[in-house]
């Protein structure tokens, strides 16, 4: 098995006629050629791959899929690259090195707060190490290969200085695809600029678990929303459709997590996902399968997780039949950060970290991520005989791959003068503020509390543990400067009555990455209630920020630091603050700015109005402000179900039939539906126009949808069109979504939408597990909410 493989056996192995099967099969034509072909621009990506392949040594191999993040240390002097101790310490190069903006491998950094700019390089220092770090490369090095970075993208570049906007859930909650891509190019010009082409974004996990502490980087529990959000971000990152070459100013992309993540046992992070094969086709793989087939996605990340016993790192159904085999994905699969090792850590379904690393490569894993720490058993293997060098050759290929299509060869630095100028800029701020503004969600409105008349609302109490702070959630860095509720209202009412109190504090301490989290002290907390009271009682109106913080929700990493919950209502003594502001009889106007989604019955029923804010990024506060005052009307949608009680988890709106029969002593309905979200003027959403006459399977079917502003002031409204498809041959949801229109309508507007129903939204799969259309009724249904819906028929032949 360690000797050459022929043609037929190495495009087997590799998966088809990919970029990197082709480069591994033609290696020895490519070798006998003259001059050093791979260091020329015009020449075919897959000839320079199999060029460069054929006068690599075993170890450069390995070191192309391996990384360095702690081991940063040995190429730096405090934060200066150093050349010659990374010559002495990567004597067969470095292939990858993980986050370059952050610290780490500097003696003390490992522990520093995620939230503080001690953990990050300044941007001019992150652009003068990653220049002097390929300079080093592309000189120093026997074969001058470049080395690839990669950087977190969540909701802005988790790095200083860099935009951040709105968290995942609430970007997805603007229902605005256009939006998304417009807010990831940014993200995508200011990585690049600094010398990245690579980001660990976005996540395409449905999520249907809320006690999952990473819910709030999700866009959240729809296939369809998520798929499109998804093409949309993966399309602002990297530029549209298919291409051949990363072009300038954007970054390749990775789909993030394959899959189940969202819906682990118990809620718990990486926890087996408990679902069979149709759950993943029908809702699991829609995301994914979608952005592989209308863009040139760079990485696929494998989830912690296992599925039916075989976790996804070593999973060769999943990441090679489905994803390379069905789906033709061609781009590279990355390790979660520990992922490979884990599987003898964590799942035990290999001995040690040499078998995990044979059984992640015979899966496709082509690049261990953040450190290498498994793949660098390989070389002992390979001489052992133990595994194939072929399997290194494979993921090789497509790591080279991957660097001559992000054009790493021609150009692999930085640029401070375009780092300075695209760094959290005035475009990208006015961009952050233009996604909170779509992304707040009115969730309830008694009496038409809101908006507030400022030539009427009196002295305004300002309250609770996120009115005076700018919560960004996790994955965040440190932006150029941000802006709290309260700041935001200074801001928009220079001349009103505002008077303040902390309230209660949430948690001990506002170290994100701290490992043990413990609530605030509750005598403490009882204590700032009645000084909150105090202070409520020479007010006319209370404006109420609580929610969570970026402890109580958040990546559960490690069993010494959790992130997920068991009870999902409002944590600490907020309720208590609640409650005690509720008996003053006063207007109680509530901010939720949260991560999690707001299943707290006590609040939703005392308070006359509740703004669903989530984490809204840097300038969150001017656009609750805005919306508080009236000078916005909110427009935003839950991307979620809200549940009442983690007693009734899972829950989502895509049912089958026989679900939600109810429970003794408990409501079963949703305190909130997904598509849900109020506005301070009134929208009338027609029942869909559908085909009078049958239609056979296969076509495409065209409906339109009628919506009218019948209110007194414009405002926006997520039109939401939702397909039933009963009497099948298997259990179908009772609705899906299957397309949605975000419209701005002056008073009395009227708009036509219109939507085109292709094949595959009206396919199943089968009892065979094969995706079809069968006849059938179709039920078409239109309306502002999953629970708010007119329904028309039409039929299939």
């Amino acid at each position: 098995m360690r000797g050459p493989l022929n043609r037929r056996g190495a495009l087997k192995l590799l998966g088809g006629g990919s970029l990197a099967a082709l480069a591994v099969c033609q290696a020895p034509l490519a070798f006998a050629q003259a001059g050093p072909l791979y260091k020329d621009a015009a020449a075919p990506i897959p000839a320079r791959v199999a060029d460069l392949m054929a006068r690599m040594t075993l170890p450069e191999k390995i070191a192309q899929i391996r990384a360095a993040w702690a081991g940063k240390g040995d190429m730096i002097d405090n934060l200066t690259f150093v050349p010659a101790k990374a010559s002495a310490a990567f004597p067969d190069s470095i292939g990858h090195v993980t986050r370059p903006s952050d610290k780490r491998g500097v003696p003390g950094i490992t522990g520093a707060a995620g939230g503080t700019a001690a953990r990050w390089r300044t941007p001019q220092e992150t652009v003068e190490f990653i220049n002097a770090l390929q300079k080093w490369a592309l000189e120093d090095t026997r074969l001058g290969i470049p080395i690839l970075l990669h950087e977190e993208s969540l909701h802005g570049y988790m790095a200083t200085e860099a935009t951040m906007f709105p968290q995942a859930i609430a970007l997805a909650g603007a229902f605005d695809p256009d939006l998304m891509h417009r807010v990831q190019s940014i993200i995508a010009r200011e990585v690049r600029a600094r010398g990245v082409p690579y980001v660990l974004s976005p996540v395409v996990d449905i999520v249907r678990d809320p006690r999952w502490g990473r819910i709030e980087e999700t866009f959240g529990e729809d296939p369809y929303l998520v798929a499109e959000l998804g093409v949309a971000a993966v399309e602002g990152l990297q530029g549209p459709g298919k291409f051949d070459r990363l072009a300038p100013g954007k970054v390749y992309a990775t789909l993030k997590h394959m899959t189940g993540h969202g819906q682990p046992e118990s809620g718990n992070n990486v926890a087996p996902a408990q679902l069979g094969e149709r759950e993943l086709r029908e809702f699991f793989f829609p995301p994914f399968r979608e952005v592989v087939r209308r863009t040139s996605i760079g990485a696929v990340m494998p989830s912690y997780n296992e599925i039916d016993g075989v976790p996804s790192h070593a999973n060769t159904w999943l990441l090679g039949d489905v994803l390379r085999g069905e789906w033709g994905f061609d781009g590279i699969i990355a390790s979660d950060y520990g992922g490979v090792h884990e599987l003898a850590t964590l799942h035990h379904v290999a001995k040690d970290e040499a078998e995990a690393a044979h059984l992640a490569l015979l899966a496709g894993v082509d690049s261990e991520l953040p450190e290498g720490q498994a793949f660098r058993t390989l070389a002992a293997q390979v001489e052992a005989g133990t595994v194939p060098v072929e399997l290194i050759d494979r993921a090789c290929a497509r790591m080279l791959t991957f660097k001559f299509r992000a054009g790493l060869f021609e150009n692999p630095y930085g640029d401070w003068e375009a780092t300075r100028k695209l760094t959290g800029n005035a475009e990208a701020r006015t961009l952050a503020l233009e996604a909170a503004r779509k992304s707040l969600c009115l969730l309830t409105n008694a009496n038409a509390a809101l908006p507030l008349d400022p030539a009427k609302m009196g002295r305004v109490a300002v309250i609770g543990p996120n009115h005076a702070i700018a919560r960004l959630g996790g994955y965040s860095s440190i932006p150029k400067q941000t802006t709290s509720l309260l700041e935001g209202l200074k801001q928009i009412a220079p001349a009103a009555d505002f008077v303040t109190a902390q309230g209660v504090f949430i948690t001990k301490s506002e170290d994100r990455s701290a490992d043990l989290i413990e609530l605030a002290d509750r005598e403490q907390n009882l204590r700032l209630i009645q000084e909150a009271v105090a202070v409520a009682k020479t007010a006319d109106t209370i404006v109420l920020a609580i929610g969570d913080t970026e402890q109580t929700s958040r990546e559960g990493f490690a069993k010494n630091h959790l992130g997920d919950r068991t009870e999902i209502d409002i944590v600490g003594e907020q309720n208590d603050l609640v409650d005690a502001l509720a008996a003053l009889g006063k207007p109680l106007i509530v901010c939720a700015i949260n991560g999690r989604p707001p299943s707290w019955p006590n609040v939703v029923a005392k308070a006359s109005a509740v703004l669903e804010c989530w984490y809204p990024g840097q300038e969150g506060g001017v656009a609750m402000a805005e919306a508080l005052l009236g000078k916005l009307n909110p427009g935003a949608k839950l991307p979620v179900t809200v549940v009442r009680n983690s007693g009734q988890v899972p829950y989502f709106h895509d049912r089958k039939p026989s679900s939600r029969r109810g429970y003794l002593f408990d409501d079963a309905s949703a305190l909130f539906p997904f598509g849900h979200g109020l506005s301070y003027t009134s929208f009338e959403i027609s029942a869909p126009q559908v085909p009078t006459a049958p239609v056979q399977a296969g076509q495409s079917v065209e409906v339109s949808v009628d919506v009218t502003n019948t209110g007194n002031r414009a405002g926006d409204e997520v039109v939401q069109l939702y397909i039933g498809l009963p009497y099948r041959s298997v259990t179908t949801p009772i609705i899906a979504l299957k397309g949605f229109q975000r419209v701005t309508l002056a008073p009395g507007e009227r708009r036509t939408l219109r939507f085109t129903l292709e094949p595959r939204h009206l396919s199943i799969w089968n009892r065979e597990m094969r995706e079809v259309v069968e006849p059938g009724p179709v039920v078409v249904s239109a309306g502002n909410s999953s629970a708010n819906l007119k329904p028309a028929e039409f039929k299939i032949v």
